[in-house]
């Protein structure tokens, strides 16, 4: 069976996230520099099947989006043309960058891993990820 992964996309990295073979459970995977993602994906669909792709959406509060948005849709454009045999899929990701801060404040003991930038970007995807697989 294919993996599904999650993307919590961002102007300067990316949080990335992936479940094991039978979609069960998902895991933070890698934070990517944003420059780097398509190159990225190159690499990791070489080694593994992954069927969908899991974007993180969140529009302001009053449902107009985030400048952010049109870079996203630059992105999946780009990801579509390229890897057309993935499906990509968005989720609602409001509030998982504070949901992520306390599962790692919780479950990182050392001070300086809890301080790594990128923990929270991929803490983040796999929260998105786990969420979505719910309403599978």
């Amino acid at each position: 069976m294919a993996r599904v992964m999650a993307l919590d996309y961002g102007m300067k990295r990316c949080g990335l996230a992936t479940t094991d073979e039978l979609q069960i459970i998902a895991f933070p995977l890698d934070t990517i520099e944003t420059a780097q993602i398509l190159p990225f994906f190159e690499d990791y669909f070489a080694k593994e099947p992954v069927e969908c792709l899991v974007i993180g959406e969140a529009p302001h509060k009053d449902g107009t989006p985030t400048k952010l948005e049109a870079q996203i849709q630059r992105f999946i454009k780009a990801f579509s043309k390229r890897y057309p045999e993935v499906k990509v899929d968005r989720y609602d990701e409001h509030l998982t960058s504070k949901q992520a801060s306390e599962v790692i404040f919780f479950s990182v003991k050392s001070r300086k891993k809890r301080r790594e930038k990128g923990l929270i970007d991929k803490v983040s995807a796999a929260i998105i990820l786990q969420e979505y697989l719910g309403l599978l």
